[in-house]
């Protein structure tokens, strides 16, 4: 909306700071962080009230979650994501096809997650939503979100798949682009929720993610920059940027509630919900591949669990103490700060990695 105060700058040379994306984006972020610090406290004490014993914990997990995070409220993925729209919406441009396309996957994966949140905390147990009513709902967004990215996207690039390190190289999916986007964008969605197990640990890999995503939208939709860096040009995308700013925000302002001890839980409304941004925004940056390296904790978790449960069906015994990865570690003695912060440098290290495939061509 803040946008189309450019207008004005013939009258006021001022207002034609607000036609860079970058002041933009600035003013989402410190709009979302605002959001987060004035809001925060009064949704916690509304989710705690409402929710009475807070998100049920697993009987099965670390025993020191069991005393240590009973009665903490969850859904603490409402701050996120009304963060992330409102900021968004005043910020962005709303003639972009692709910021209303993530702000949709976004949306839509917030409210299964918000579905399968309010069954839980209404049976206290873990028998939320079923999976293959989630799943179906997912591939659902995601089938939607697809098609509108190849709509999108320039005639060069509609339906081709991008290889990181190659600038030339690109394999014509043609109409089947639509379910590898689906692949991407559920299974990103759900790998966060996998992630979000303990204190902090999530949201910042999640916001590590976007941030190089963010920085790898801006220049594919500056032809000056894709010439540059030898990388395919996809105009419009740099507006997404506006997005990941305010969803840093959001997370900068839920992370201070949710560091440990976390006084609210982000829940599966909000690691459905960033998940799913994450997967989005790499469909619509043509980045798919280097989604699953610098997001490649949510990847190590996700096949944690997926090996856990095929290796046990098949010998009954576990590769893993506890599955996803990260109780696993619980379970060696690793306290719960040690594992979050060396998540959190593994996280770095993988974002450093996906950046450098910018100019490695």
């Amino acid at each position: 909306m803040f946008y189309y105060l450019a207008e004005l700058s013939q009258n006021v040379s001022v207002f034609n700071l607000f036609r860079y994306i970058t002041f933009r984006a600035g003013g989402a972020f410190f709009t979302a962080l605002l959001f987060g610090f004035l809001f925060g406290p009064p949704l916690i004490a509304l989710l705690r009230l409402r929710q009475g014993r807070g998100q049920p914990i697993r009987e099965d997990g670390p025993q020191s979650h069991i005393v240590a995070k009973a009665g903490t409220p969850t859904m603490g993925g409402l701050l996120i994501i009304s963060a992330i729209v409102i900021s968004t919406l005043l910020w962005a441009r709303w003639d972009n096809g692709y910021v209303w396309m993530v702000l949709f996957v976004t949306l839509a994966f917030g409210l299964i997650g918000f579905a399968d949140d309010y069954a839980k905390v209404k049976k206290q147990n873990h028998n939320g939503v079923s999976g293959r009513i989630r799943l179906a709902i997912g591939f659902g967004v995601a089938l939607v979100a697809g098609a509108w990215a190849m709509h999108l996207h320039p005639e060069g690039l509609t339906g081709q798949l991008a290889f990181p390190l190659f600038k030339d190289l690109l394999l014509n999916l043609g109409w089947l682009f639509v379910p590898f986007a689906m692949i991407v964008i559920v299974g990103s969605a759900n790998a966060v929720n996998l992630t979000d197990g303990l204190d902090g640990l999530a949201i910042m890999p999640v916001m590590i993610a976007a941030a190089t995503l963010g920085v790898i939208a801006y220049a594919v939709g500056r032809v000056d920059f894709t010439t540059y860096l030898d990388v395919h040009y996809v105009p419009g995308t740099g507006e997404i940027a506006i997005f990941v700013a305010a969803l840093l925000g959001g997370g900068l302002g839920f992370l201070w509630y949710n560091a440990p001890p976390a006084a609210v839980f982000m829940g599966d409304t909000g690691s459905l919900a960033l998940g799913g941004a994450l997967g989005a925004i790499a469909v619509a940056t043509k980045h798919e591949i280097v989604l699953a390296i610098v997001g490649g904790v949510f990847v190590v978790e996700a096949l944690s669990v997926i090996i856990q449960v095929l290796y046990f069906k098949r010998t009954q015994k576990r590769v893993f103490l506890m599955a996803p990865i990260h109780h696993h570690f619980e379970k060696k003695g690793w306290a719960e700060p040690q594992i979050v912060i060396r998540f959190w440098i593994i996280s770095l290290v993988l974002a450093l990695i996906g950046l450098a495939t910018l100019k490695v061509r």
